[in-house]
């Protein structure tokens, strides 16, 4: 079950209306609340319930919101279908017959009213933000709010169905911002045998969660244990629900489904920010869009083609599925049939989000021998997987028919889906054969081509050395990997950037340039052409293909083919119209259109990138050149992190390695990696930790005595700091529009992570939650300066700085 509350961050800014709140949290008979500013205020101060107009909108509803939050985020509405259309012309009453009621101004109309009745009525808003309707003695409940969610999840709120009484919890988007009617995207709990979250758009499912019993980490998004909330779900004959409560109440957390066809989760109110913030939104990619591989197809985000048919299963439609129409799923291939003995199996997927439980059952208390003895005595029965990973796997979940929205996920468990024998690869026997003859043929062919090709060049007379020949690479590990991107005419492109035109060039670097080019298609991309004189080039242009091939998150560049003729290498793409971050915030006059809100924007998408690549990437990737020009601007300003040159992967739970080849850029590298050549995911944070700083600053740290006292930026911040006057450090355009608690917060989360040694500082998940709430945080301990007894040899010149390819220490 994945609708949970963390954090994202909510960028509607609705004004405070100004309003005389009386100290009362009660509507008595004769004490209603009428529309002329007066309010209902939670006993604790926490909530607050009153007449609003949305927006632009001059319709009236009421609603409630966080009392103590200046930047409204109203979080029930009670009348969203019905509004009243002029300022004071309602009153919320309690009707002689003990019903609460929402009245026109001359109480002629009513607009919204609850279903039952009290004898001695009061409607009180609770410290929980539960408007409830009671009997003025008693503690039950005969009408609540909390079940009649509009689009946010609250704690202490159920999300799922009451059985016993038919009520449904369900969260509905709003149509606009300005618009709290009911919008055509809801979340809700569908009752299976294991039931789980679907979101649907209208009346089509749009996107699953997954099971509520099981491993909660096949979720999309997994429910974890965490220092901000506990959590609990319930699954009986009377209700099934998921609910949270917070753990520590001064961090406000909240879920949303909004009108943008996502279910934003993890949300936090930080108070010195005074935002909403987060980082996390569900669906979150293409993989995510329910059975977006059809039926008994599964989708890898990373893979080529994103969807795969299942072993031992075709496409239903080879026609379809050749143009990449994928919804028409798979069908079983061949001439299976099943309980024929030893030709039937099944065979284990590894990491897969289990398909949805419409026709599946379960038993919570069943061996794994035993499932898979009940799954193959059953013709209908397609797939098994056991409920609890603990003790060698307990509990059963089967499933019937066809397998639906089956996608790879790092979070996922094991699957074992019915197939002929000659598909199973349990044991990797087959497997094994299978891929060794393909690697047979593969290395047949690549010596072929390896030696026409030096044939070639050496008949040519070109001077190609060893590394130029080869288009594949061994990478980190020893492993032979290919690129899996489209590959582009040398013509086509030539073509698109209009012959390499002056007036196309976007900038260069240390690759070479970068042009802007626009297919026979109308689509505008970007070209990153390999320079003949680099002298990074050809290795990195090799690493960078093999890693953008299997990276897909909304904060990093997104690569769309490559282009490999004869001398030519080039990258291709996507066109990112603002550039990149040092365009902004190292002039004079751009760093004017960056506000801190853009700013502060920019770190979290940026740290959310660099997540992705040390944590939930297929494999983890340290980037080692992360710098203010790598951070490009799409047309909204939204930051995506680029140039995986440099980057290195690593295997499994690998996290550091070693080097003699120094690369990246003199003022971001880490001291351990400049002195010793050791990099690791801390040493990525360092970079980080440095790119905050510049962002605040709005100056380069590379430039050594920049600052009249100061080797550096590193060390002016530190400075600042330690004598008390951080706020020295904020760029002069920002200090007076600036939210000045969340700044300071920045500057220190940004000392945390260039601390000297790698150990105390943070790790990026770390670094994404300090970002996104009020955590308490370590007192940094002294940076790496950098300092002067650092020689450099080798550079070359780069867009931002030096790059470095080999570096001494005295």
């Amino acid at each position: 079950m994945a609708i949970l509350p963390s954090m994202l961050v909510i960028t509607e800014l609705l004004l405070l209306l100004s309003q005389t709140s009386f100290a009362t949290d009660t509507i008595t008979q004769s004490t209603p609340l009428p529309d002329d500013g007066r309010t209902l205020i939670s006993k604790d101060g926490s909530f607050e319930l009153g007449f609003f107009s949305p927006g632009s909108s001059s319709n009236r509803y009421v609603g409630l919101w966080y009392k103590n939050i200046p930047v409204r985020r109203v979080v029930w509405v009670l009348n969203r279908d019905n509004p009243l259309k002029d300022n004071n012309s309602g009153e919320l009453i309690i009707s002689k017959e003990g019903k609460l009621l929402l009245l026109n101004h001359n109480q002629s109309l009513v607009l919204w009213s609850t279903n039952t009745k009290a004898s001695s009525p009061i409607a009180q808003l609770l410290d929980s933000g539960n408007l409830v309707l009671r009997n003025e003695m008693e503690t039950s409940f005969l009408w609540e709010s909390f079940d009649y969610p509009c689009d946010t999840f609250m704690p202490e709120m159920k999300f799922g169905p009451n059985l016993k009484t038919g009520l449904e919890r369900r969260l509905t988007s709003w149509k606009s911002w300005d618009d709290p009617s009911s919008g055509d995207l809801s979340y809700a709990m569908v009752v299976t045998n294991n039931p789980e979250g679907f979101m649907w758009k209208g009346s089509t499912k749009y996107s699953r969660t997954g099971p509520l019993t099981g491993p909660q980490s096949t979720a999309v998004v997994g429910i974890k244990k965490n220092p901000l909330y506990d959590y609990k779900t319930v699954t009986n004959e009377d209700e099934v629900y998921y609910m949270y409560t917070l753990k520590n109440k001064s961090v406000i957390t909240i879920g949303v489904v909004n009108q943008t066809l996502s279910v934003r989760l993890r949300v936090l109110w930080v108070p010195e920010s005074k935002t909403w913030n987060g980082y996390q939104s569900f669906p979150q990619d293409s993989c995510d869009v329910y059975n977006a591989c059809g039926d008994n197809g599964r989708c890898i985000i990373d893979g080529s083609p994103m969807c795969q048919c299942l072993d031992g299963y075709e496409p239903k439609s080879p026609k379809h599925w050749n143009v990449m129409d994928w919804t028409k799923g798979c069908v079983r291939s061949g001439n299976w049939s099943c309980g024929v003995k030893g030709r039937d199996g099944f065979r284990n997927y590894v990491g897969i989000k289990t398909p949805d439980t419409t026709n599946s059952w379960i038993d919570g208390k069943m061996t794994v021998e035993n499932c898979k003895a009940k799954c193959m005595e059953n013709c209908s029965c397609t797939a098994y997987t056991y409920l609890n990973s603990l003790g060698g796997g307990t509990g059963c979940s089967v499933w019937f028919g066809n397998l639906k929205d089956l996608r790879v996920s790092l979070t996922g468990q094991d699957l074992y889906v019915r197939t002929h024998a000659s598909d199973i690869d349990t044991k990797h026997g087959h497997g094994k054969k299978r891929l060794l003859a393909v690697s047979i043929t593969v290395s047949i062919v690549l010596v072929m081509i390896l030696a026409i090709s030096y044939v070639y060049v050496t008949k040519t007379k070109y001077k190609v050395d060893k590394e130029k020949i080869m288009w594949t690479q061994e990478n980190n590990e020893g492993v032979l990997e290919d690129f899996e991107l489209p590959i582009y005419d040398f013509a086509t492109i030539n073509k698109a950037t209009n012959n390499f035109s002056i007036n196309n060039k976007l900038g260069e670097g240390g690759f070479g340039p970068v042009y802007k080019a626009t297919l026979h298609d109308g689509q505008v991309i970007a070209v990153k052409r390999l320079s003949g004189n680099s002298g990074q080039g050809l290795k990195e242009f090799k690493n960078e293909v093999i890693l953008c091939a299997k990276l897909q998150h909304r904060n990093l560049v997104k690569v769309l083919g490559c282009c490999i003729e004869g001398e030519e290498k080039m990258l291709l793409y996507e066109y990112m119209p603002n550039k990149s971050l040092d365009y902004f915030i190292f002039d004079t006059i751009q760093s004017k259109l960056l506000d801190w809100s853009m700013r502060f924007n920019i770190l979290n998408a940026t740290a959310r990138g660099i997540l992705y690549l040390h944590q939930d990437s297929r494999l983890r990737i340290i980037h080692r050149d992360l710098k203010a020009s790598n951070i490009l601007l799409d047309g909204d300003m939204n930051p995506k992190v680029s140039d995986f040159g440099m980057a290195r992967m690593c295997g499994g739970d690998q996290v550091e390695g070693k080097t003699r080849r120094i690369v990246g850029t003199y003022g971001y590298m880490s001291p351990e990696y400049i002195i010793h050549g050791h990099f690791s995911i801390k040493s990525d944070v360092f970079s980080f930790g440095v790119l905050m700083l510049e962002i605040i600053c709005g100056k380069k740290n590379g430039t050594v005595k920049h600052y009249e006292k100061d080797h550096n930026l590193i060390w002016h911040a530190w400075r600042l700091w330690k004598e008390g006057i951080p706020n020295e450090l904020i760029e002069d355009g920002l200090r007076d529009s600036c939210i000045l608690p969340q700044v300071l917060r920045c500057i220190q989360i940004g000392l945390l992570c260039v601390q000297h040694f790698p150990d105390d500082r943070p790790d990026m998940i770390s670094v994404v939650m300090m970002l996104g709430s009020e955590i308490t945080l370590p007192q940094p301990n002294e940076p790496g300066f950098l300092a002067q007894n650092v020689v450099i040899e080798g550079k070359t010149s780069s867009t931002n700085g030096v790059t470095m390819s080999l570096l001494t220490a005295r």
